[in-house]
């Protein structure tokens, strides 16, 4: 486990359902941590596009296509990337890096997750 001087505690992992998001204030920053697949993540609550509460969004799978060509149909389909989408705007960000899903030079802070004991805490990374 951490140092646990720099876990912030968010509460206990069995109130989470996937999808479920929890704000939680990690220094000078408001962080959500989200539990999606079984899994929790932290991530900024800030978009970088207009400053919306990006953790307050819809979490699904990321949906890919293939160009085939001109006049056909583009082949989608959904790949095990969760992401996030901002409900202000619509930019999404993958849970696990917060990289923008149409442009990496685009990214939300992440922070590391500790589940202890059953206690989620979110690593300040200090």
């Amino acid at each position: 486990m951490s140092d646990a001087e720099n876990l912030v505690e968010v509460g206990p992992a069995s109130e989470f359902e996937d999808g479920d998001a929890e704000i939680v204030q990690v220094g000078r920053a408001e962080v959500g941590v989200i539990r999606a697949e079984g899994e929790f993540y932290a991530i900024r609550n800030q978009c970088p596009h207009d400053g919306g509460p990006v953790c307050k969004g819809n979490v699904q799978k990321e949906l890919v296509g293939e160009f085939k060509g001109t006049g056909k149909r583009v082949d989608q389909q959904y790949s095990d990337t969760d992401i996030i989408s901002c409900p202000w705007h619509g930019w999404s960000f993958e849970l696990d890096t917060g990289i923008h899903i149409g442009d990496d030079r685009i990214r939300v802070p992440t922070y590391d997750v500790v589940v202890d004991d059953g206690i989620v805490y979110v690593d300040k990374g200090d």
